[in-house]
């Protein structure tokens, strides 16, 4: 329980300090590949920890954009959204799955602009 709030903390911090730096620098993961996450899928503390993480980051993204809120998505909708985009984007990233999560959850259906 104990590493889930770690995680979720760590994402509000790095998502709130990256609206004063530019560009934004993610803190979480030495290996945030789409290939990691596929690794994870027989590590369920791993796999925990990488949907915490992106369960902060859609929260970060809350407290950023709210006017355009992430809907309450449960740890397996992230898992298959995430799971999706790897499958269908080998060589992306995981995290760049979150991101395209927010676009498409906070109904914004884009990318975040300036």
């Amino acid at each position: 329980m104990f590493r889930h709030r770690s995680a979720v903390f760590a994402a509000l911090f790095v998502l709130a300090s990256a609206a004063v730096a530019n560009p934004p620098k993610l803190l979480g993961f030495d290996d945030d590949s789409c290939a990691a996450w596929k690794q994870s899928q027989d590590d369920a503390d791993q796999r925990r920890t990488y949907v915490a993480w992106a369960r902060g980051f859609l929260s970060g993204h809350n407290y950023a954009n709210q006017r355009q809120q992430v809907t309450d998505v449960s740890d397996s909708t992230v898992a298959m959204f995430i799971e999706r985009y790897c499958r269908e984007k080998p060589t992306a990233r995981f995290t760049d799955a979150v991101y395209r999560m927010s676009d498409q959850y906070s109904g914004r259906n884009a990318p975040i602009t300036k």
